[in-house]
């Protein structure tokens, strides 16, 4: 028996959630429903931009690698986190919220350097759209030496954000874990995390896949968006060459999911959305964690549709603690 179900590799980031009007992404340029890299001068332009509204504003650790992890280890799976963070306040959170969900990671073992970890500024609009605008911070260094293969090579999974595609060395950290676990028969996953990501890294990104992985997650937009298409026929044909199986979220219809053989629909679970921060990564936490359990692709589904349903319900990237054994013990 290994001694992880999931190792996840990722930015670590702290979000700063606020909720906005269109009018203020228009005012303030920023495109919304994306993930848009900015400086630190950006970001505090923009937090300058919304004074009036940070008194609804929410601090969380986040990172979309490692809201999965994170999220598989309150439901049950053993997880570590390899990331890059400094020896800074914003450091000392996230760690704190590792530990809290009881999750290993590199920094077990090495000391935090100097720098500033990463910050995401998430703006919230009234139809639940999320815009991120991320300073990646010290992350954006992320590299090999953040990497541990033994716990690598003692996971069930390797599970990797295509965040990772625009930092040259975080690309290279990603392709060398795919290289580790193959060579250790650990089963490989894949995130394509954002249309941006897969649309304007692609040849990247294709990098990152090799000759293909176990496992990628996505949603529509990023299926469409990898495949250069607008047909999602053609797209699931242009994953299945990628990947071994996969699952593709559809919002409020639900997702479908490939198991190797056949396509499943995963019915959606009908709520009132107030922030889509997370659900992806919801998703790909409950469907690993169902995995890691001896599930098969229709009951790992499930969960995850559950659980990415209720994240969206709520602010913030994450559940409560308690509610991933509610959310078990409904199903």
């Amino acid at each position: 028996m290994k001694q992880y179900h999931i190792y996840g590799l990722g930015a670590a980031l702290v979000d700063t959630e606020i909720e906005v009007t269109d009018a203020n992404l228009a005012e303030l340029k920023v495109e919304k429903g994306l993930m848009t890299l900015v400086d630190e001068a950006r970001q505090a332009e923009l937090l300058n931009g919304l004074t009036g509204q940070l008194v609804h504003a929410k601090l969380a650790s986040g990172g979309s690698a490692c809201n999965s992890v994170v999220a598989a280890s309150y439901f049950g799976a053993k997880g570590f986190y390899s990331c890059k963070i400094s020896n800074d306040q914003h450091g000392d959170i996230f760690l704190a919220d590792l530990a809290a969900a009881n999750v290993a990671s590199n920094f077990d073992a090495q000391d935090r350097p100097q720098g500033v970890t990463g910050k995401c500024l998430v703006l919230i609009t009234p139809d639940a759209e999320r815009s991120m605008n991320t300073f990646l911070g010290i992350s954006e260094t992320l590299s090999t030496e953040q990497l541990d293969e033994d716990a690598i090579a003692n996971s069930e999974y390797v599970y990797i954000e295509s965040y990772l595609v625009t930092s040259p060395t975080g690309r290279a950290a990603a392709i060398k874990a795919r290289e580790v676990a193959e060579a250790n028969g650990v089963k490989t996953a894949l995130s394509f995390s954002d249309p941006a990501m897969v649309e304007f890294f692609n040849d990247g990104v294709k990098e990152m896949l090799g000759d293909g992985v176990d496992l990628v997650f996505c949603n529509e937009d990023e299926a469409l968006a990898f495949a250069k298409t607008s047909d999602m026929d053609t797209a699931i044909e242009t994953i299945k060459a990628v990947a071994k199986t996969f699952a593709i979220t559809r919002g409020a219809k639900g997702a479908v999911v490939f198991d190797g053989e056949s396509l499943i629909e995963i019915a959606p679970n009908t709520v009132k959305a107030v922030d889509t921060n997370g659900a992806g990564d919801m998703f790909a936490g409950a469907f690993l964690y169902g995995l890691s359990q001896g599930w098969d692709f229709a009951k790992a589904g499930a969960l995850a549709s559950k659980a990415s349903a209720e994240v969206v319900s709520g602010y913030g990237p994450r559940l409560a603690p308690e509610k991933h054994q509610q959310i078990l013990q409904s199903l």
